[in-house]
């Protein structure tokens, strides 16, 4: 998985990070019907081109490449992957 967005973009949802994606892999979107009800946005990790122009673009520093990813934040990498998977 190439980005995974994390726990400080829970209740936040700024598309800051949708705007800069140059492949749209970041969803729920503003347009999108479940977007009022999911706490969070999600790459999505088959479109994801791992070009990381989106996390110079989240105000609250959700976005991290996988590597990079905080250990208490692990299971957001499961629920990134669960929203594509529903």
């Amino acid at each position: 998985m190439p980005h995974i967005i994390a726990e400080p973009c829970i209740k936040t949802k700024d598309t800051s990070c949708v705007d800069a994606c140059p492949v749209d892999c970041i969803h729920p979107t503003k347009d999108e019907p479940d977007f009022e009800s999911a706490d969070q946005l999600f790459i999505d990790p088959d479109t994801c081109i791992d070009c990381g122009l989106c996390v110079d673009e989240c105000p609250v520093q959700a976005i991290f490449q996988d590597e990079d990813l905080p250990d208490e934040w692990s299971n957001f990498v499961q629920l990134n992957i669960d929203y594509y998977n529903k």
